[in-house]
C-alpha cells in the first residue's frame, strides 16, 4: 500500500462519512453513484481527500471535497428496511391538497417546496412528492412541469428501489407503482403513461 493510500484510508476513518471506494451512494436531485475513486489532491499548499462519484443512470462523474460531502448531501444509498417503510407510506392517502390548490397559480408555490424537497436527496420527501404528483394527477392534467418532476421523482425512486434491492429498472417500477394507494392508482383516463 502506497503512503497516499494509507493517507486516504486514515482520512476516511477519521471523518463521519466512511464511504470506500465501489460504495454506492445518492447524490441529492441526481440520483444513485457509485464511489469510483478516493484519491488526494494538492489545492494550493493544503492536501484534500476527494471521492470521484460516477452516476448509474447518466454518463456523469463528478468529484466532491470528503470535508463537503454532508454539507452537498450525499448519503449512503437507503437500505432495504429504508425502502420498505417508504414504500409502505406511497400505501397512504396523499396529503389532502385543495383543487384551489393544485391549480396553474399555485404549482409555482408548490413548484418551490418541491424542489427544496428535492434538494434534500431525502428518500420520503421524494416519495412524498412522487404520492402528490400522482394524486393530483387523478383530478387533472398534469402541467408541462408536473410531469418532468414527477417523472424525475419517479425515476429517483426506481434507480434507489434498483440498487437497494438488486432489481432491474423493471421490477423496481413495477414494485413502486404497486405500492401507491388504490385510490391514486385509479387515475382518470386524462393521466398520461409516463414512459422511462
Amino acid at each position: 500500500m502506497s503512503v497516499a493510500q494509507i493517507l486516504v484510508e486514515v482520512s476516511l476513518r477519521k471523518g463521519s462519512h466512511m464511504f470506500s471506494l465501489n460504495d454506492k451512494v445518492v447524490y441529492p436531485g441526481h440520483g444513485v453513484a457509485s464511489i469510483c475513486r478516493v484519491f488526494e489532491k494538492n489545492i494550493g499548499i493544503q492536501s484534500m481527500v476527494f471521492y470521484e462519484l460516477k452516476f448509474q443512470s447518466k454518463d456523469m462523474t463528478i468529484m466532491i471535497p470528503k470535508d463537503k460531502i454532508e454539507e452537498v448531501g450525499v448519503r449512503a444509498l437507503s437500505t432495504s428496511s429504508s425502502i420498505s417503510t417508504m414504500l409502505e407510506t406511497l400505501g397512504q392517502p396523499a396529503r389532502h391538497i385543495k383543487s384551489l390548490e393544485s391549480g396553474a397559480s399555485n404549482w409555482n408555490k408548490r413548484n418551490k417546496d418541491y424542489q427544496s424537497k428535492l434538494r434534500t436527496g431525502s428518500l420520503k420527501d421524494i416519495s412524498d412528492i412522487y404520492r402528490d404528483l400522482k394524486h393530483i394527477s387523478r383530478y387533472k392534467e398534469l402541467s408541462f412541469g408536473e410531469k418532468s418532476l414527477l417523472l424525475k421523482t419517479e425515476g429517483l425512486l426506481v434507480e434507489e428501489i434498483s440498487a437497494a434491492e438488486r432489481l432491474d429498472e423493471d421490477k423496481a417500477i413495477e414494485k413502486l407503482r404497486s405500492y401507491l394507494a388504490p385510490s391514486i392508482i385509479m387515475s382518470s383516463p386524462k393521466v398520461p403513461v409516463f414512459e422511462r
